[in-house]
């Protein structure tokens, strides 16, 4: 089955939509911040520790996991969250997406395409090599705003927080000269 870009779109809203109503609005590059922390404790034990002082119970000497509270400390100490478990769901959703639409003659999809094929060759080398770098900048913009595209652009729009609109205006101000920039067009 092969959904338009409206009917993905509607779907996506109103998955973003069950989830505020539901549970607690999404946003996934805290997530990774948690991974970060939980792989740093195998190195380092003492970077989490229990604290009946600390509003969570749990306190760390890194800045960035103390604060409010605690609140990332208590989530490295205990990572399986709905949070957590929402990025691990994404990683196999998004795989099994794949799987189930290999054979899709809807999606007959290129997996380097003509315009970057133009630009910067046909390997595929470079193209992951571009998609790593670019994730590896959204993600470090995102802990610098305090938030994902997920947290501040589709969450906060659907609970018409004006920073929300604000944000989507931002990434899209500064993303459409970016492209045009990097592919000469």
């Amino acid at each position: 089955m092969y959904w338009s870009w409206g009917k993905s779109g509607l779907a996506l809203g109103l998955c973003f939509l069950f989830a505020l109503v539901l549970v607690k609005p999404i946003g996934v590059s805290t997530q990774f911040v948690i991974l970060d922390g939980v792989c740093a404790t195998l190195f380092s034990p003492g970077l989490v520790v229990e604290d009946e002082n600390s509003e969570t119970g749990y306190n760390s000497p890194n800045a960035y996991l103390a604060k409010s509270g605690g609140k990332y400390a208590k989530s490295v100490a205990k990572p399986m969250n709905y949070s957590f478990i929402f990025v691990v769901c994404m990683l196999v959703g998004g795989f099994l997406g794949a799987l189930t639409q290999r054979n899709n003659p809807y999606l007959n999809v290129q997996q380097v395409p003509i315009w970057h094929q133009m630009r910067f060759g046909g390997g595929k080398g470079m193209r992951m090599v571009l998609a790593f770098v670019g994730g590896v900048l959204v993600l470090t913009g995102a802990r610098l705003a305090g938030g994902c595209t997920s947290g501040h652009m589709m969450s906060g729009m659907i609970q018409t927080a004006v920073s929300g609109y604000l944000f989507a205006l931002a990434a899209f101000v500064v993303a459409v000269p970016t492209a045009i920039v990097l592919y000469k067009r």
